[in-house]
């Protein structure tokens, strides 16, 4: 028996780090309310992508690779990180270059890209999406639906199905809205482990700052 549990807690572990780079069915773009984040943990860290003279909005928290259950992280890799260059460079669609590099270091390296690859990557999925203009004309913060953020992506984004976005929500705020991306970026479905949407009614979203 504690032999079979051994088996089954490897096996686990080989979806979520290790996996061979480039071995894997289609992307998760996460795209996340700036603002929200800042409330929620941001303002605590003191982040510079909280500061008001970025004006963020829907930031890309990171292209991500997926297995149709389950996903790789933290794969071996004979590419190079990448520079502090390119991580400074991809600020200001992702916030921070820290987080482009964390990105790098636990997603980016399952891809079988180099990092520039990966990165010019995540800038055309970023914007190959339309991030719905609506959201950034809030002047106080709302409670809505999370479904309603959902409806305005798709309604912005006629390509999107339903089965191809969800949104997440953290600590009663919209937290991100998840889209799911073939290799060659075009609208797929998601996996069901990818398909888990906010069902609050009365989520909160705070306008930018």
């Amino acid at each position: 028996m504690r032999s079979l549990l051994i088996l089954l807690f490897s096996a686990t572990m080989a979806l979520a780090d290790g996996e061979k780079a480039g071995a894997f069915d289609y992307y998760v773009m996460a795209l996340s309310w700036s603002p929200n984040w800042c409330e929620i943990e941001g303002d605590d860290k003191e982040s510079d992508q909280c500061h008001p003279r970025h004006d963020h909005g829907w930031t890309l928290h990171g292209l991500w690779p997926q297995y149709h259950q389950g996903w790789p992280a933290f794969c071996p890799t004979a590419e190079r990180p990448p520079s502090r260059s390119m991580t400074r460079d991809m600020a200001d669609i992702m916030g921070t270059s820290g987080l482009a590099w964390y990105q790098w270091k636990k997603h980016g390296s399952c891809t079988g890209l180099s990092a520039a690859d990966y990165y010019a990557l995540s800038r055309k999925a970023y914007e190959s999406v339309v991030r719905p203009d609506i959201f950034r004309r809030l002047d106080k913060t709302v409670k809505l639906p999370a479904a309603v953020v959902e409806e305005a992506f798709l309604k912005d984004n006629p390509q999107l199905d339903a089965d191809g976005i969800t949104i997440t929500c953290r600590n009663r705020h919209i937290q991100e809205a998840r889209i799911c991306l073939s290799k060659s970026l075009e609208p797929v479905p998601c996996g069901r482990d990818v398909i888990k949407d906010c069902t609050l009614r009365d989520a909160l979203f705070t306008p930018i700052r």
